[in-house]
């Protein structure tokens, strides 16, 4: 990516602001090359118009990482590139000499991801690289889900409710949308698998999905009570060691016996290990504002799933670094 000395002056000038630092955590997180070499096989040459060359398929992949992070829409996205100029430095473009991207040919490079699955090569891309900085140890694994919500209102052009999409009750409240099932590794907090169900789906039902297969130990909360005895489960070798239903620990907790304290430090320690699954639901639901559903249908907003807990796993992988460094 070439800089020009405006660009040079500008970077060297200006008070850097938490999106300079995102976009400089960016630059130096994102396995770039790697990244690019998943896509390049289906990277259309020319972009189908008189046979025009098509963007180059680096600017794309900042574009769309772009949009992934500042939880932009396809237009909001092209908007955003004419109005910041730090944007322009991160994606490499003079709006004096090049061409930007418009929203359409945003659209067609997520259909393109979309199409060919790519988003999960994406996924699996980027954790092989952190596997290869030994920061996957793969003898423990914690399994959480979290409701994704999705617009409940019939006011669109089908006058429909996304139909891939479910009811689901959680405390006193209802939800409308789906549900993403992480498996992340108990040391360093990293996702290594996710699988997602319309919202009404039970946790338990997808534990099975969110292992590895060389991890000794799995931790869940109450919620995945039972999962040992579930057929899919029998014969993993594998300790489920699962939180305690909270009402049994309080009786316990309150009973002041010897039993109850001890009961209730050893589910202490079960929730210091889970804890860790809440990390990558922070980075994607907080950080990238990804709290609904911007697509119909399970497979777009799964497609988009990927890429977001990537992209949360690099930014994860920084402080697991930073705390072995």
């Amino acid at each position: 990516m070439q800089i020009t000395f405006a660009d040079a002056e500008f970077a060297s000038k200006k008070k850097q602001t938490r999106r300079d630092r995102l976009f400089a955590d960016l630059e130096s997180l994102v396995p770039w090359p790697v990244l690019e070499a998943v896509i390049e096989p289906h990277y259309p040459k020319t972009d189908g118009k008189q046979g025009r060359p098509a963007m180059g398929l680096s600017r794309m992949l900042r574009m769309y990482i772009l949009q992934q992070v500042m939880g932009f829409s396809d237009e909001g996205t092209e908007d955003a590139v004419y109005d910041s100029a730090a944007i322009q430095l991160f994606m490499g473009i003079d709006l004096g000499r090049d061409a930007v991207p418009d929203a359409t040919t945003l659209l067609r490079f997520r259909r393109l991801l979309e199409t060919h699955n790519m988003t999960q090569q994406i996924f699996a891309a980027v954790n092989y690289q952190l596997a290869t900085q030994g920061l996957y140890l793969k003898e423990g694994t914690v399994v959480d889900a979290t409701i994704i919500s999705a617009p409940p209102s019939i006011k669109n052009e089908s006058k429909s409710r996304d139909p891939e999409m479910r009811h689901a009750k959680k405390g006193n409240q209802y939800y409308f949308g789906m549900k993403a099932h992480i498996g992340v590794d108990a040391a360093s907090g990293l996702v290594h698998t996710m699988v997602t169900t319309p919202a009404n789906a039970h946790d338990v039902t997808q534990a099975h999905a969110l292992l590895h297969g060389e991890e000794q130990e799995v931790y869940g909360d109450s919620g995945y009570q039972g999962v040992e005895k579930r057929e899919e489960n029998k014969g993993k070798k594998v300790d489920w060691v699962i939180a305690m239903r909270h009402g049994k620990r309080r009786k316990l907790r309150e009973s002041g016996t010897e039993e109850g304290r001890l009961v209730d430090k050893i589910e202490q320690l079960k929730s210091q290990i889970r804890a860790k699954v809440e990390h990558p639901f922070y980075w994607v639901k907080v950080h990238f504002g990804h709290r609904k559903t911007r697509y119909r249908g399970l497979a777009k907003n799964t497609a988009q799933l990927y890429s977001l807990f990537a992209l949360a796993n690099l930014f994860l992988s920084k402080r697991c670094m930073s705390l072995a460094g």
